[in-house]
Parts: structure tokens; sequence; C-alpha cells
């Protein structure tokens, strides 16, 4: 028997449903992203689109939804399996002038933000001591999606300091689910997940990282398109 679905809260949360969709309550405001690219195919801006969606609405997460990015039951007719570790990986931490980046290697979702065809953010931090190699390297991490890149002042490096960011669900095409705003996301029958002004969750089916997204979708050619 399947388990009962939780209680609809109204302050802003998304419920991550045993082996079906997340459940996204609050008036959680909904939009479509894609990454502008560059004539060389670098991502340099996220483009964002409104998307029509209610007081609360379900996403798909299995991956073969008809009707992507909402759930349509195909997960309870193909038996997807929800559950994974939910896990996060050591930080590494890249000293530069003024500045610290952080690296949490688990997270990140190959958004492609961090570099150029000419340098990366690993690279530039060495080059802080010039202000605008500074600035251009806190703009690269804070448009990482997945928080996998955060940067804290140099004199707390324990505190990272992050973007001001809506309350807000981005579905970014062909991709995970991009979260902002640090709103609840419950796992029905375990835990609250850790609150995080980004992150990204998995909406191929295929995360190693379940919910959260690892970057699967690229590796198995997720496409918002109908099966």
């Amino acid at each position: 028997m399947s388990p009962e679905p939780p209680e609809i809260p109204t302050r802003p949360e998304i419920a991550v449903l045993t082996n079906g969709p997340y459940l996204v309550s609050g008036a959680i405001r909904l939009s479509s992203k894609r990454a502008l690219i560059s004539e060389h195919g670098e991502p340099i801006a996220w483009v964002t689109a409104p998307a029509a969606a209610g007081e609360r609405y379900a996403l798909c997460r299995c991956g073969a939804s008809d009707r992507k990015p909402f759930c349509d039951g195909t997960h309870a007719r193909v038996g997807f399996d929800g559950s994974g570790p939910a896990g996060s990986g050591p930080v590494k931490d890249y000293p530069g002038t003024g500045i610290v980046v952080h690296d949490d290697r688990s997270a990140c979702v190959h958004a492609g933000f961090c570099g150029t065809r000419l340098t990366n953010v690993w690279e530039m931090v060495a080059e802080t001591e010039e202000p605008t190699v500074r600035s251009q390297v806190i703009a690269m991490v804070e448009r990482c999606p997945s928080g996998a890149l955060t940067w804290s002042v140099a004199d707390d490096p324990d505190t990272a300091v992050e973007p001001d960011l809506p309350v807000a669900v981005g579905v970014v095409a062909d991709g995970p689910l991009w979260v902002t705003g640090g709103p609840a996301i419950t796992v029905q029958g375990g835990p609250t997940l850790p609150a995080r002004n980004r992150v990204t969750l998995c909406r191929c089916g295929g995360s190693r990282n379940r919910p959260y997204c690892d970057g699967t979708h690229k590796e198995i050619g997720f496409t918002d398109a109908p099966a």
C-alpha cells in the first residue's frame, strides 16, 4: 500500500514524496531557466521566463512524465525508485585576495558558469589581487545554480556570502530543478534537508544522490521532450 501523502502546509515547502513527485506548496513561484550561450559555446547568463502554476503543484522527479515539468503519475506505472542518500561531500577551500572560494564537488551539476575557454574560477582565484578579477570570480560563483561553489570574505571564511534570491523553483532546460531562497525541503518519512539558498533537485530520475542532482541528466541525455 502506498504511504499517505503529507498534509499540505501553507508555508513555502517542497515535499519529496516516497517514489513519487516533488509536492510544492505555499505559492512558490515557478519559472523556466535556460543558459544564454556565447558564440564560443560558454554559458554567460541565465534567461528566465515565468511559468503558470498554482498555490501547489507536483513536479516530476522520475524523468518520464509526458507533462514535464509536472507529474502525470508515470512514476507509479514505471515503478520509480526515488530513494537516495541525499549526502554531501567534503568542501575544499581556495583562498584568494580578500575572498575564499569553497567547492563541494558532490553538488556540482556541470552548469558551466565556473569557467570559460580561457580560464576558470580555480585559476582566477590566485589572481584576485586584481579587483576586476575578484569581482568576476564572485559573479561566476554566484551564478552556480547548485551552490557547489560559494564564497566568503577572507576575514570570516566560515560564513558564506550568498546572493539575495527569491523563494522560487526554476526548471532548467533539459536539467534539474533550481530551488532558491531556502524553502523547507522535506523527505516523506524522513528528515527535513538542510536549508540552502541555492540547491538543484534531480528530475531525470537517475541521480545517485537523490533528491539532489549530480549531473547524471547530461550523461543519460535527459530531455524535456515527451517520451
